[in-house]
């Protein structure tokens, strides 16, 4: 019984993957036909321009930020940002005093600072769900939707300079 079933089963599969294999033209008329040309995809650099002048910024214009957070945006990397695994995070400020555009593949977000109590930067994009933490001697793209990173290891070379010059602490010597 289970043989016969089997059978069926392979049979059914075989007839599907038939039943979807493209017909031979009937004639020769319909054989030298040329096929449909397809919308042909811009280069990646015309493809980058179209995107980056595409507005995203769907923010509340109304929203304005504190003193503070000016400072804040003030301190932020800009640039290419390179990250481990060879990926890149390209962090642009934006016409708006404040607010940024940070993009990974295709994941752009618009950021802007949030004031911390740990002193590392923050650049969130509540919408969305994503956060850029900008520490000393790193940065990272995180998703707070997923709870996964997108991107870490990213540094700047300010973040470079720093790392160069952080002193390992050894918290088991006394009176250091």
């Amino acid at each position: 019984m289970k043989l016969l079933i089997a059978s069926i089963v392979t049979a059914l599969f075989a007839a599907g993957a038939f039943a979807q294999a493209p017909a031979a033209p009937a004639d020769k008329a319909h054989a030298n036909k040329k096929p449909v040309s397809v919308k042909k995809v811009p280069p990646a650099s015309k493809r980058q321009a179209i995107e980056e002048a595409t507005p995203t910024e769907d923010y509340d214009p109304t929203d304005k930020l504190s003193a503070a957070e000016l400072e804040i945006a003030k301190r932020v990397h800009t640039g290419e940002i390179q990250c481990e695994l060879g990926q890149k995070v390209s962090v642009k400020a934006m016409k708006r005093e404040g607010y940024f555009f940070v993009s990974r593949g295709i994941y752009k977000y618009v950021m802007h600072p949030v004031e911390s109590r740990t002193g590392a930067l923050r650049l969130e994009d509540s919408k969305r769900g994503a956060l850029w933490l900008q520490l000393g001697n790193k940065s990272m793209l995180m998703n707070q939707k997923e709870g996964k990173r997108l991107a870490d290891e990213c540094v700047s070379p300010e973040q470079a300079d720093f790392a160069k010059n952080m002193k390992p602490v050894n918290l088991l010597e006394p009176g250091k």
